[in-house]
């Protein structure tokens, strides 16, 4: 866990890593170091937060991580009570061989699953897909599903990731982007018990890592608002990433919502997207934009591939960048399997989200000193180096499967059914994480503050 935490110190320019204690036993099972990454990651957002208490009382809090619930919390927070669960995969989602290796397609987004099926035929499950897959070399079929605005990945080992240029790109960034504008001190008040409390949160972000950075500042008493599309839905993360947020709706082609979008933008405290780096500008909320709205806003965004190279305005998700990056490559040969081999949860993108809270709460706590504006950048890709530079030495034994006293005992009443929660990961010394807000439904409530 140490090499996770220096890394993370030196991307906020600190001497020393985060400190705090580690119970709970076990991990995930990966050739990687996967619960390693989740305590640290939840570990050094948790330490922000202390230190935000810290700055205001005199007195930073101490901080206690278990290890096995944050493995847990890479994973889904909740368990559904008397309805199914829906399926996290497409039906033509997933590893294909090639004539040459291996391709992933993601195809869970319909536009994305139309794209593939331009290039591929339209094939409705796997087995059907797999024989005409199979006819394309991997890097062909990949650039020719992206050409068509789809997602797929080659799986390429790590040296050769290293070697291509957008791998040599995206590892030569820094883990965080930090950086600051000069402003004037808010000196807003900071209760020890809610240290987030009266902090606004536009939260613009979909799937896993900008909604669990989000989910983790609204566990302090940040009033988090998350905007969908009116066509996008999320009928497996909806129950865990709505998490203590509430949820609105905005169609940003139409001048009336866009209106709205500028207004909530510039009451806003803390901006969190996940566009493509390209995406707000094209639609005219560039980030020079959203800092003439809102001089004081701290800007935190990610992306998938990172903000410079040539594949820096490509579509992914957490599963084409273990492909990408060579994570899938490496769990396969260090398995002996015959396919690739990925992490056992969505790893990049957790690990992701919360260094986004990281450089959040960085930027609350400097701007509430100096009042100087913090904008936050990471990427997929490049916390995916993050990963491959920092093995375990030794493996851990095996998690212990999830029990009864891992939940809190009362039901929670989530936007798609009843639901039993996780208990939270971390604890804070006079300050719980916990959740004003079950988890609602998209577009369930007005667009204001």
């Amino acid at each position: 866990m140490d090499g996770f935490l220096d890394h993370i110190a030196g991307a906020l320019g600190d001497d020393e890593p985060a400190s705090f204690t580690v119970t709970g036993e076990g991990g995930l099972p990966s050739v990687f170091a996967v619960t390693d990454l989740a305590a640290a990651t939840i570990g050094a957002a948790s330490v922000e937060v202390a230190r935000l208490i810290g700055q205001a009382c005199g007195t930073v809090p101490g901080v206690t991580v278990d290890r096995r619930q944050a493995s847990f919390w890479y994973d889904l927070t909740f368990e559904a009570l008397g309805w199914e669960i829906p399926g996290i995969w497409d039906s033509i989602a997933g590893d294909y061989p090639t004539r040459d290796g291996w391709i992933r397609l993601h195809t869970n987004a319909p536009h994305h699953r139309a794209a593939a099926q331009r290039v591929l035929g339209d094939h409705a499950d796997r087995a059907a897909m797999a024989p005409a897959v199979a006819q394309w070399k991997a890097k062909a079929l990949e650039d020719a599903v992206v050409a068509e605005n789809g997602c797929a990945a080659e799986m390429r080992s790590i040296e050769a990731w290293t070697a291509h240029p957008q791998g040599m790109a995206v590892n030569a960034e820094p883990l965080i982007h930090m950086d600051w504008t000069d402003g004037s001190p808010d000196g807003r008040d900071v209760d020890p018990a809610r240290p987030l409390a009266g902090l606004k949160v536009l939260d613009c972000t979909r799937v896993l890592a900008g909604p669990a950075c989000g989910r983790f500042l609204a566990g302090f008493g940040a009033d988090v608002l998350r905007v969908d599309p009116p066509w996008w839905e999320e009928p497996l993360l909806e129950p865990d990433m709505t998490l203590g947020k509430r949820c609105t709706g905005l169609d940003l082609t139409k001048e009336a919502d866009r209106e709205t979008f500028a207004r909530l933008l510039s009451e806003a405290d803390l901006f969190v997207h996940g566009y493509r780096s390209d995406a707000l500008e094209t639609i005219g909320f560039g980030f020079e934009t959203r800092r003439t709205l809102n001089p004081t806003l701290i800007d935190v965004s990610l992306d998938a591939y990172g903000w410079s190279g040539p594949w820096k305005t490509r579509r992914a998700f957490d599963s084409l960048l273990q492909m990408s990056s060579g994570i899938a490559h490496a769990g396969m040969i260090r398995r002996g399997a015959d396919k690739p081999v990925p992490l056992p949860v969505q790893a990049l993108d957790h690990a992701t989200g919360y260094l986004m809270a990281i450089g959040a709460l960085r930027g609350i706590a400097e701007r509430r000193s100096t009042g100087r504006v913090l904008r936050v950048r990471a990427s997929l890709a490049r916390t995916a180096k993050l990963v491959t530079d920092n093995d375990p030495e030794d493996l851990d034994g095996p998690l212990a499967p999830r029990g009864v006293a891992d939940f809190w005992p009362q039901p929670e009443s989530t936007g798609r059914g009843p639901a039993l929660r996780l208990k939270p990961p971390v604890a804070i010394d006079g300050c719980a994480m916990r959740y004003d807000r079950p988890a609602t439904a998209l577009r369930s409530s007005p667009p204001t503050w």
